[in-house]
């Protein structure tokens, strides 16, 4: 805080300290008097703040003049050790009354000069100072409630205070005003409840004392009670006195105040005193604030409306009072599951569990609806959530936990049936995703327990007499896989985030507890599942994935050894049964994760892994002599051969197969096929795969080793002669060889890049291959022809077609990435990059995220390279198009509109560094120049060179020139053109174009205005900011300019100030300026528009030409001295006018603070 804040914040508290010391006990109608007379006396200051002190004023005398005179009662006396103040003592110390309106003033002044304030300002010293000022309030009332609360004065001055403060518009005095406000409010509820117990009290004791027999009762006992009734029932009137004032006074205005902070307050306050005392603010006429509020527009004012009603909702012996407003604002608790911000929709699923709890019947079916695909949401929390609005919803009506004795039992084995049957159901018929892990994992937090039933779920998988279809099983063999993964891995599924860095101890015990009870129960039961479901592929893949969950060391210590044997008996049936690349890769992942040399069972593993190798290698070396040696193979053999090179593919994805030397077999059948083309499309590319693995799985053993040369050069042909076959495949008929062929070729190729030497790995420097011109050529036309293409339209009605579409972009964007790598490693040449660049913007929505980054990779390997390729490729672009549609009306055609947009994008892509790129600008715009006048027309001729309109596409660069550089590029343009020949009178289009955009007054910000005194020109630009030490003397100066002070740093509300005397006449040409738009200002409208435009205004005559800024302040400045006189005479008349304007209209109005749309008329929502 500023020091004169600091010195303006003392003075109040003086002020307030001497006003409460000395007005203790003053009669309210001496008060009364009093303060109109102050009233009066305030009245008279001519100063900026007469609103807010007429405001105080005001508030301050209908405060006396609505309550009646307090009477002390006869019977009660002066409590003991109390201070008695007399009335003449009163009046003899009482203060002025300025001191505290001096010390707002002074407040104030400083507040607009700083942008921070104690409640919002930066530091560790502020951050507690919000909660310590709200535990002032709470204990300055708490300590007060017993007399000095009750005294008027010192409280109906804090009141009017903070009601006057609220209403002002500086945003720190109203903010915390606000804040002091609704925590004092808060506090009045608190003792307004416990007034309320003391009557119920005095009331049972009065009536016990009244019922005694007449020799018992005690007279002077019930007049007692009585004395304390009236007592209690003086004190609850004054009480609810203070409340209301501070509700209608501060809340109903401050509630939708244009700051959301402020808005969110009021709300949260209003919701503490509906739970703490329900009997008098449970109300509808107090409800609909916070109905309406939900449309709030802030994410932090929705969220404190959700939270307030949790905390009604939440106590079953309220909901009885929320009838009518749940009826009217169930749909808007409803959608706001749905809304932007994930806090605000996972406290409004909570919302509505507490009103499904606690409100049998209110949510319909088509409420709950809306809430159940929100499950699959991708932002767990939500999810999870909803997954318990799920829970309770649907699961435990039916599966609820029968109590008895206070003590939960065990949960039988029918109702776990029901849960996982219900579960079932709900995902199968509802049909929302294809997923269970996603559901899984929404469900975990509130129903894991059941979920973790692993017992329930196989009993179910395995029973002979089940009543499960085909998708039910497969679902059901998901939700096993998919509650195993989550108990032993303990993350969520792919696409959602938990936010947490780590697990704590305790869970990651739980964890490890669950692995070692799931490994113990599922190793005996899976090989039966297995061999139950093996014929079919969907349902097997989950199941060998369930290896992935078990802790495989309890196949030593458990002795389980020989479950391990049927488990690898089964694996081997499984993968000689199905060709599927899913199920093929989940055999081969779980054989991978047996064959551990840690294990004791290592040798096991790997001899069965042997043998499936030798049986599967035995097949393809029969069936390949079949293949070489007929000139035929009917479709039996076709498929048997390829079904065994894709599970021989898939083994040696994660196995080293090299002893099986499966790569000559395999480069002599794709030879045939490059040779015939006799061999089917199934069997070349699982080959192709297989002679890849071959190459990398090679590569990995001469790595690890010092290879002798004669290893590296059989490594470096055997890897030049797949790159030929691949290249040889890239011109195959079959769609998906020549993609295949252009995977492995380009990673490779990346592979065996320069890189591969990196990391102390010197001697791999005989493998390092750089591919041909041909072979670059090549693969840039596969990809123009593969990947820069125009899909088919998504949404057509046909969900299968719309998914194959889907995959086939995921696949072209893998294609693009690969030769974007290729590019950034420096295996291509760099300039091949024009061929990805010059698509950038007709194809941003597929792959603009991939050209993007490979641009901005490219910018920072070479500045100037990058530029000239981004030139090469607007070259090329032009060039395509002059070719196909000759040079007349080019720049009319929408491809060259799209070229432009194409130039605004790699203009824009260069950054804000002006002075780095200084440079290159200048270099791309001499090249573009260069170009555009490459091509010259014949001699005698007078039309444009046909690559002239190239200069408007270079336009687009021109915003990022320094102007120095503009002047030499036109200098630059001019010597050029000088050796064409133009028809004279008629210049060419391209070149106005251009010319206009490199001209000195395109960029106003270069403009410089002509320099004025020092006087005259405070007067024509309008008021600046003033310093922080010519605060008075700045505010004098803008006070003869302006009908009011300039609007403060901190206010909420726009003020009217009057336009700048240079922008008049650009507001009246352009209706607005961009002054009066940064200050807040509303446009001059109506009859002040006419008056500030008039003739009296300005004596000159209206130039036609349109004068620009510098003639206008020339002429301002000329006739200043004679107008000067007439100047001040108006301001004074509009500063008197808009003062009376100011007085007359309210602070809160609609005028000022724009539309509301938190008014109930606005939101079309009657009142209760």
């Amino acid at each position: 805080m500023s020091s004169p804040l600091q010195r303006a914040v003392g003075d109040t508290k003086r002020a307030l300290s001497a006003s409460s010391s000395s007005s203790a006990s003053l009669p309210f109608d001496d008060r009364d008097s009093n303060h109109t007379s102050e009233g009066n006396g305030d009245s008279l200051l001519a100063d900026e703040d007469t609103d807010f002190e007429d405001s105080l004023n005001r508030n301050v005398k209908k405060r006396a003049a609505k309550r009646p005179p307090k009477t002390t009662p006869v019977a009660k006396h002066p409590k003991k050790g109390s201070r008695v103040v007399h009335r003449h003592s009163r009046k003899q110390s009482e203060p002025p009354a300025n001191d505290l309106f001096s010390a707002v003033k002074a407040a104030k002044s400083d507040m607009q000069d700083s942008g921070d304030y104690p409640l919002i300002a930066p530091g560790p010293s502020w951050k507690k100072f919000q909660g310590s000022f709200c535990e002032f309030v709470r204990t300055l009332v708490c300590q007060c409630q017993y007399g000095l609360l009750y005294d008027g004065f010192p409280m109906d001055n804090l009141i009017s205070l903070l009601t006057g403060l609220s209403d002002s518009q500086v945003r720190a005095f109203r903010h915390t005003s606000t804040l002091a406000a609704m925590k004092l409010m808060t506090s009045l509820v608190k003792v307004a409840l416990q007034l309320s117990l003391h009557q119920d009290n005095n009331q049972r004791q009065y009536e016990a004392e009244r019922n005694k027999g007449p020799g018992q009762r005690a007279p002077e006992r019930l007049e007692s009670l009585l004395e304390k009734r009236k007592e209690l029932q003086e004190h609850q009137e004054e009480i609810e006195g203070m409340m209301n004032a501070l509700f209608r006074g501060v809340f109903v205005h401050r509630y939708r105040d244009v700051l959301p902070e402020i808005r969110a307050i009021c709300i949260e306050e209003i919701g503490c005193w509906m739970q703490s005392y329900s009997t008098s603010f449970l109300t509808d006429s107090y409800l609909k604030y916070i109905g309406w509020t939900l449309h709030d527009k802030h994410r932090e004012v929705r969220l404190k409306c959700v939270k307030a009603l949790k905390g009604l909702y939440g106590n079953r012996d309220l909901t009885a009072r929320l009838e009518l407003f749940t009826s009217r604002f169930k749909d808007r608790m409803v959608s706001m599951v749905m809304d932007r911000e994930y806090d605000v929709a996972v406290e409004a699923v909570r919302l509505l569990i507490l009103i499904l709890k606690n409100m049998e019947g209110v949510l319909t079916d088509a409420d709950c609806e809306s809430v159940y695909p929100v499950v699959y949401a991708s932002h767990r929390g939500l999810a999870s959530a909803a997954g318990e609005f799920l829970y309770w919803k649907l699961f435990y009506p039916e599966c609820e936990i029968r109590t008895m004795g206070g003590r939960e039992q065990r949960q039988s084995p029918g109702a776990q049936r029901t849960f996982f049957q219900l579960l079932l159901s709900f995902f199968v018929e509802s049909e929302l995703h294809d997923h269970t892990a996603y559901l899984v994992d929404s469900l975990w937090d509130c129903a894991g327990a059941r979920l973790k039933d692993w017992e329930g779920l196989t009993s179910l998988l395995l029973e002979k007499d089940q009543n499960l279809g085909d998708v039910q099983e497969s679902t059901l063999i998901e939700i096993l896989v998919s509650s195993a993964r989550q108990a032993s891995e303990g993350h969520p599924p792919v696409g959602r985030v938990t936010g947490r860095k780590g697990l704590t101890s305790k869970e990651r015990k739980t964890q490890a507890d669950d692995r070692v009870k799931l490994t113990e129960h599922l190793i005996p039961l899976l090989p039966q599942l297995l061999a139950k479901f093996s014929a079919d592929a969907e349902k097997v893949t989950p199941l060998l994935q369930l290896l992935s969950c078990f802790d495989l060391h309890i196949y030593c210590t458990g002795r389980l050894e020989k479950h391990l044997e049927l488990f690898l008996q089964q694996l081997q049936e499984v993968v000689v049964k199905h060709a599927e690349p899913a199920v093929l890769e989940a055999g081969a992942h779980a054989l991978y994760l047996l064959c551990n040399p840690e294990f004791t069972f290592f040798s096991r593993a790997d001899f069965a892994r042997s043998q499936l190798v030798d049986l599967l290698t035995d097949r393809f070396q029969q069936e390949l002599e079949e293949l070489l040696q007929s000139s035929f193979l009917d479709e039996d053999e076709v498929y048997n051969l390829a079904a065994t090179l894709k599970r021989l593919s898939a083994f040696y994805n994660a196995h080293d197969l090299t002893r099986w030397e499966l790569y000559e077999p395999c480069c002599q059948l794709l030879q045939k096929a490059v040779d015939t083309g006799e061999v089917p499309h199934q069997v070349i590319l699982p080959a192709l795969t297989l002679v890849y693995f071959s190459i990398l799985w090679t590569l990995t053993h001469i790595s690890k080793s010092d290879a002798s040369q004669k290893q590296l050069s059989s490594l470096r042909d055997r890897m030049v002669a797949f790159c030929e076959l691949c290249q040889s495949c890239l011109s195959d008929v079959d769609t998906e060889i020549q993609e295949q062929a252009f995977v492995l070729l380009s990673d490779l190729l990346l592979i065996f890049s320069p890189q591969m030497i990196v990391g102390g790995r010197d001697f791999l420097r005989p493998l390092v291959f750089f591919p041909e011109a041909t072979l670059q050529s090549e693969l840039a036309s596969f990809l123009m022809d593969h990947v820069f293409i125009q899909p088919g339209d998504l949404g057509s009605g046909d969900s299968q077609e719309d998914h194959l579409q889907i995959e086939r972009l995921h696949q072209r964007r893998r294609l693009l990435a690969g030769f974007c790598k290729l590019l950034l490693y420096g295996v291509l040449e760099m300039d091949a990059a024009s061929d990805v660049f010059k698509h950038y913007n007709k194809f941003y929505n597929d792959y603009g995220d991939i050209i993007k980054e490979t641009l901005t990779r490219a910018r920072q390997i070479d500045r100037s390279h990058c530029s000239r390729i981004l030139l090469l490729s607007l070259k090329q672009l032009y060039t395509e198009l002059l070719q196909e549609h000759g040079p007349q009306g080019l720049n009319e055609l929408p491809a060259f509109i799209e070229m432009r947009d194409l130039a605004r994008r790699f203009a824009l892509s260069f950054g804000p560094q002006q002075l780095q790129n200084r440079d290159l600008m200048v270099m791309l715009h001499k090249e573009g120049i260069k170009f555009s006048l490459s091509e010259l027309p014949p001699a005698g001729s007078s039309n444009q060179p046909p690559n002239l309109a190239f200069l408007e596409l270079l336009s687009e660069f021109s915003p990022r020139l320094f102007h120095q550089d503009k002047q030499l590029l036109l200098s630059y343009l001019e010597k050029c053109l000088q050796h064409v020949s133009q028809a004279p009178g008629r210049p060419w289009g391209p070149v106005t174009t251009y010319c206009h955009s490199l001209s000195p007054v395109e960029n106003t910000a270069e403009t410089s205005p002509q320099v004025l005194p020092s006087s005259k020109r405070r007067r024509v630009e309008g008021p600046a900011k003033p310093n922080r030490e010519d605060v008075s003397s700045s505010q004098e100066e803008s006070l003869q300019l302006n009908s009011i002070p300039p609007t403060p740093t901190l206010t909420s509300t726009a003020v009217k100030s009057r336009q700048p005397l240079w922008g008049l006449k650009e507001m009246e040409e352009e209706d607005g300026s961009e002054l009066d738009f940064a200050q807040g200002s509303q446009p001059v409208a109506g009859t002040e528009r006419s008056r500030f435009l008039g003739p009296q205004y300005f004596q000159t005559p209206h130039n036609p030409s349109g004068p620009g800024l510098g003639n206008q302040l020339m002429r301002l400045s000329l006739m200043e001295e004679d107008e000067e006189e007439e100047l001040e005479i108006q301001v004074e008349s509009n500063e008197e006018r808009q003062d009376t304007d100011m007085q007359a209209s309210s602070y809160s109005s609609t005028s000022e603070r724009g539309l509301d749309l938190l008014d109930s008329t606005e939101l079309d929502i009657e009142d209760f």
